[in-house]
């Protein structure tokens, strides 16, 4: 896997072949990326359930000012070590090992609050919808968080998703959603937050 564009571009992101480690495919990086542009430049970026560290890592390549990587996996936890010291990131990232869901509960996920959240874990594990419950005091004043989650087959785009769709929870509000294959993307947004007159 390699960053898609920014100051990294084209330097490779290892990851684990034959693991259930489920990196974000190219296509929806690239889409996810392109909407989330004017929001990049030096934010402060929470990679959860971060795996290799794709998301964390496009994200600081393209602007951002820090990331902040929750893994459990030991394994997984020396390859974010090694992504990021390879691609000279150690000043701009930290790598947290341990239950994300746990920390962030309990208020132990460093470098808050933070403007964008990626929650990727793994599909229909309801992990997502949990993290979103926990996550209000995590994120900035009008800050995302972006969701990637597994999509029914066959269901219609913009329908509701049976198996995994995830409902408003107080603090956030879904404001896009975007579908690339069997993957779907939703981006929540804290509520009541923005200033008035200023765009999502």
């Amino acid at each position: 896997m390699r960053v898609i564009a920014g100051s990294l571009k084209g330097r490779t992101i290892r990851t684990l072949d034959g693991s259930d480690v489920r990196p974000t495919y190219d296509r929806v990086r690239e889409s996810l990326f392109g909407m989330l542009e004017p929001r990049l430049l030096d934010a402060r970026v929470l990679d959860l359930f971060a795996g290799s560290g794709s998301l964390g890592i496009e994200a600081l390549s393209r602007g951002a000012s820090g990331a902040v990587f929750v893994e459990q996996r030991n394994d997984v936890v020396g390859l974010l070590e090694r992504n990021t010291s390879s691609l000279g990131l150690e000043e701009d990232s930290l790598v947290v090992r341990g239950d994300a869901l746990k920390l962030a509960r309990d208020g132990r996920i460093p470098g808050g609050p933070f403007d964008i959240v990626f929650v990727d874990p793994p599909y229909a594990s309801g992990d997502a919808g949990r993290a979103l419950v926990i996550l209000p005091p995590l994120v900035a004043s009008g800050g995302l968080v972006v969701v990637e989650q597994a999509a029914t087959p066959g269901r219609p785009r913009g329908a509701p998703d049976e198996a995994e769709d995830i409902p408003d929870y107080a603090g956030f509000e879904e404001i896009r959603r975007r579908r690339y294959g069997s993957t779907e993307i939703i981006f929540y947004q804290s509520v009541g937050r923005l200033e008035p007159g200023e765009a999502p």
